[in-house]
């Protein structure tokens, strides 16, 4: 059961994967900041994807305790997959997520949200790359980062300056759209998704964030740049994919 204010209702979804140290505090802080600061009527949603230790038996305690959080369980490894599948059975106006070491600062959560209430966007997502934003991150991090986007800058001529940051809103409308024609299950469904989006015409908002770098991560890092290598290549040859009918297509529009 969701937390009821006014305005639309947001879920907010946190994949993870062996996260049996982290997710009871992030839970705690998210919660909170919600319960305090958020002003729309919101969920939170625990989407396991394959964990080995004790993380889905803890996001079901979580959710035994609390009414106001889910949790879903997919036996594969896959954020992506486990996106899809929050999302997509979502009956949210807005689908959320964000990583579960709350990197992303969550005072950027709100302009996130009202990029798709207010603003009219179909998407929006956190920047670690605007001028305006703030990071603490390893040389090494930000090299990889800055090169994976100017690569996708190259090779697909987007006004995106941040693909993979942990930290997105999108429509329900515009997911039911778009996330069946997302062929990835890991971290590149936040690239395809952007990539597919911009180029059917729908609107994406950045938003500038205060970002700190989880020394603790779980991503293997060498082997996300050559899954996001192999995507974009799959995109730039094989073709941005196509909604079936041009009225599903239809992005929104402000008046």
């Amino acid at each position: 059961m969701a937390q009821q204010k006014a305005g639309p209702l947001v879920d907010v979804v946190v994949p993870v994967y062996n996260e049996e140290r982290d997710l009871p505090w992030s839970m705690l802080c998210l919660r909170q900041f919600l319960a305090e600061s958020f002003p729309y009527s919101w969920r939170v949603v625990v989407a396991d994807n394959g964990s080995t230790d004790q993380t889905l038996a803890i996001a079901e305690m979580l959710a035994q305790k609390y009414s106001d959080v889910a949790c879903i369980h997919l036996p594969q490894k896959g954020r992506g997959r486990a996106l899809k599948k929050a999302w997509l059975e979502s009956p949210a106006d807005i689908v959320t997520y964000m990583d579960v070491d709350l990197s992303t600062d969550l005072d950027a959560f709100l302009p996130l949200v009202d990029a798709i209430v207010r603003d009219g966007y179909d998407v929006a997502i956190g920047s670690r790359l605007r001028r305006e934003s703030q990071t603490t991150r390893s040389w090494k991090r930000t090299a990889l980062s800055r090169g994976y986007n100017l690569m996708i800058k190259a090779m697909f001529f987007t006004r995106i300056s941040d693909a993979q940051c942990g930290f997105k809103a999108i429509s329900r409308a515009a997911a039911q759209v778009l996330l069946p024609l997302v062929k990835d299950d890991y971290f590149f469904l936040d690239t395809e998704l952007l990539l597919i989006a911009e180029k059917r015409g729908f609107r994406i908002k950045e938003v500038p964030v205060k970002w700190i770098e989880d020394p603790d991560s779980r991503v293997n890092i060498s082997r996300t740049v050559r899954q996001d290598i192999a995507g974009l290549l799959r995109l730039r040859f094989g073709g941005i994919p196509r909604p079936a009918s041009l009225a599903e297509a239809e992005p929104r529009r402000t008046s």
